[in-house]
């Protein structure tokens, strides 16, 4: 299994802080060990508290640090009509397009009624997701010799992708915004499940040889796992 790196946010606030109303989700995370200030995409602040940490004290973190918070959420709305796609940031345009069309890098597609460009463009991943992330997880596991009985292409909240004992592989539909390695380096991640169940020694050291850039794979989703729809 590789999770996302983040929990699940567990709910939202809205809360005055200073001038500004600011929407807040705190999260508990067992394992972090400080206090994590983020500014989500939409603009949003998700505070992670530590196990030993309290309310009080990230509320406190935030105010410390408004100045910047305030910076990144005038620069997600500067991104708000942007999408993440292979890697990469593109306008949703429907301006110079057909009616009730939007478009994306090389992406074009259809809004429905009552449907926003980014959840036209969302949907639309969705779809290309479940065609194409199947298809690569097998030329994989071809080329390293792994057969995976089922896959599935979901849209998962607390990990990129999972392999049951069974050897069926869930892959989260957002794979397909983050660069093209990134994506490799899940779905080698999960193949090499099939082999190794944990994460010891000899389970990175399959994944180090079949990708030897997964560090540098991890360092971009913990960077920018929450700037995916």
């Amino acid at each position: 299994m590789l999770p996302l790196g983040k929990p699940a946010p567990a709910g939202a606030e809205s809360l005055r802080v200073g001038r500004r109303v600011i929407v807040v989700r705190f999260v508990r995370h067992r394992r972090a060990r400080r206090y994590v200030l983020r500014v989500l995409a939409d603009g949003s602040v998700r505070l992670t508290v530590p196990r030993w940490g309290s309310r009080a004290d990230a509320l406190a973190l935030l105010r410390r640090e408004l100045r910047w918070v305030d910076l990144q959420r005038y620069a997600a709305a500067r991104n708000a009509a942007r999408f993440l796609f292979r890697g990469e940031l593109f306008p949703l345009r429907t301006e110079g397009t057909p009616p009730g069309e939007v478009c994306f890098g090389t992406e074009r597609t259809r809004m429905r009624p009552g449907e926003s460009a980014r959840q036209a463009a969302t949907r639309h991943l969705r779809v290309l997701a479940a065609h194409e992330l199947p298809e690569r997880l097998r030329a994989l596991g071809d080329a390293f010799g792994l057969a995976v009985k089922r896959v599935a292409v979901r849209s998962q909240q607390t990990r990129w992708g999972s392999c049951s004992p069974s050897g069926d592989v869930a892959l989260n539909w957002r794979l397909v915004q983050m660069p093209d390695s990134v994506a490799d380096y899940v779905l080698v991640h999960e193949l090499m499940h099939v082999r190794e169940r944990n994460h010891g020694r000899r389970f990175w050291a399959l994944v180090e040889q079949a990708c030897p850039g997964h560090r540098q794979a991890r360092k971009w989703l913990k960077a920018h796992g929450d700037e995916l729809a």
